[in-house]
């Protein structure tokens, strides 16, 4: 039984997993970073944006001076991020870009007011916000967004898929713990962007009741009997306003967390501002990644001939782009050709001058034979006149031995010998021995051939 239960275990741990896989992967996720410099306020700014975002978010994504957009689009296909929230920063208003990869739309806004979180969190004498609100994602409210313009649908559109869809049948209430307000006034043409969270508390009972319904109880040392409490209630301040009414009081479906939130129980929805806090204002839409045509813009309009116009100067430019780089193709292409053609013929002549240097090495030179031979004759002839004569032969007698025997020398010089002291050169022993003669002086003899 252990063993089936442990591969009962694994099994069931392999399913949970490929199916977290797939929930995390089909739903959307986003970036947030800024481009160029913002300030240190747009910058905690961005991080509250982060914050209203995750889970499905890059909570610590580095953003680096060198980045262009194009290095944030290369990675979001891998890691299956679907939109773009980018801030920036000019000397007259702060912008944000709100992009859909990978083809786009891309929506410019200009923001207009906004408050950090710890300026909502400061103004507030109560506030709820803990780090378990934030392991699931907010739930979108959209408000005065089916007024008729394309603009409008396009914006609703697109903040709609910014965050998961809900199935409103299958649904957990207890994950629903935040809340994304976004309201659009049709006359200003501005959305107001709000995140709260969420509370759930039981109606139709006492005060002195909910207390005892929570986890602190009242101090009931002043009252006789418990019933004083529910007739009168403890502490409690009578100028606290009562925030329940029709507009938040519902019938749950399901059991939510909390003491006395029960299935087919009225309780009442409170909401709670955690910030951040935006006022922004649709400036224009473009296609593409911030490169394409001019969909819509709220201060300017073009007549139709101007916008054939445009289309007819964009189209030749996309024109000329791709003619220049269909050059640059042909270009590399022959760079490389000439490369190779210039390699093979580089190995080529390395070859054939081996080739030669072989050959060279390997016949031998005829004339430095016959050299040899004339040099041997003459040794020869040298060493007969030595053995018949019984002297040296005269240096003119034979020049071809003489040839030889300089060329003998300039091979090398000749190592001299050390002499040992008290012993005189050979010079000098000739110069004090006598010369031997004949007896009748030095002779002279002639070979008559």
């Amino acid at each position: 039984m252990g063993k089936s239960k442990t591969k009962n275990q694994k099994k069931s741990r392999a399913v949970a997993n490929h199916v977290a896989e797939e929930t995390y992967g089909a739903v959307p996720h986003s970036f947030v970073f800024n481009r160029g410099q913002v300030g240190k306020n747009v910058g905690q700014l961005i991080l509250d944006v982060r914050r209203v975002m995750e889970p499905f978010t890059a909570e610590s994504l580095k953003v680096r001076k060198k980045n262009v957009l194009k290095d944030f689009v290369a990675i979001a296909g891998p890691l299956g991020v679907t939109h773009f929230m980018i801030f920036s920063k000019t000397p007259s208003s702060i912008n944000m870009r709100l992009a859909r990869l990978p083809k786009g739309p891309m929506l410019h806004f200009r923001v207009l007011k906004y408050s950090l979180v710890k300026d909502v969190v400061s103004s507030l004498k109560k506030h709820r916000m803990h780090e378990q609100q934030f392991t699931h994602h907010p739930l979108l409210i959209l408000n005065n967004f089916g007024v008729d313009g394309m603009h409008v649908k396009l914006m609703a559109t697109m903040f709609q898929n910014m965050f998961p869809s809900i199935n409103v049948h299958s649904i957990s209430l207890n994950n629903i713990k935040r809340c994304v307000l976004l309201n659009y006034n049709p006359e200003t043409q501005e959305i107001e962007f709000r995140h709260y969270s969420l509370k759930v508390v039981p109606v139709g009972m006492s005060r002195g009741v909910k207390k005892l319904m929570q986890e602190r109880f009242p101090n009931m040392s002043k009252f006789e009997d418990i019933s004083e409490l529910l007739m009168k209630g403890a502490n409690l301040s009578e100028s606290e306003p009562e925030q329940d009414g029709e507009h938040n009081i519902t019938e749950l479906p399901q059991v939510y967390s909390g003491r006395g939130n029960m299935t087919s129980q009225q309780s009442a929805v409170r909401l709670t501002e955690i910030g951040p806090r935006m006022t922004l204002q649709l400036a224009k839409i473009q296609e593409g990644m911030g490169d394409g045509n001019i969909l819509y813009h709220s201060t300017l309009s073009k007549t139709e001939e101007e916008i054939q116009e445009i289309l007819k100067r964009k189209e030749a430019q996309i024109k000329e782009k791709e003619a220049r780089r269909m050059k640059q193709a042909q270009n590399v292409a022959q760079k490389k050709e000439k490369q190779e053609d210039h390699k093979k013929k580089s190995l080529e002549g390395i070859k054939r001058k081996r080739a030669e240097d072989e050959a060279d090495s390997e016949v031998e030179d005829p004339g430095m034979q016959d050299d040899q031979a004339a040099a041997v004759e003459s040794d020869d002839e040298v060493e007969y006149y030595r053995q018949a004569v019984g002297q040296e032969p005269d240096e003119d007698m034979f020049p071809s031995a003489k040839k030889r025997r300089f060329s003998e020398k300039s091979h090398g010089p000749a190592k001299k010998r050390k002499q040992s002291p008290g012993k005189p050169s050979g010079k000098d022993r000739d110069s004090k021995s006598p010369k031997r003669k004949g007896p009748g002086g030095p002779f002279r003899v002639e070979l008559w051939v």
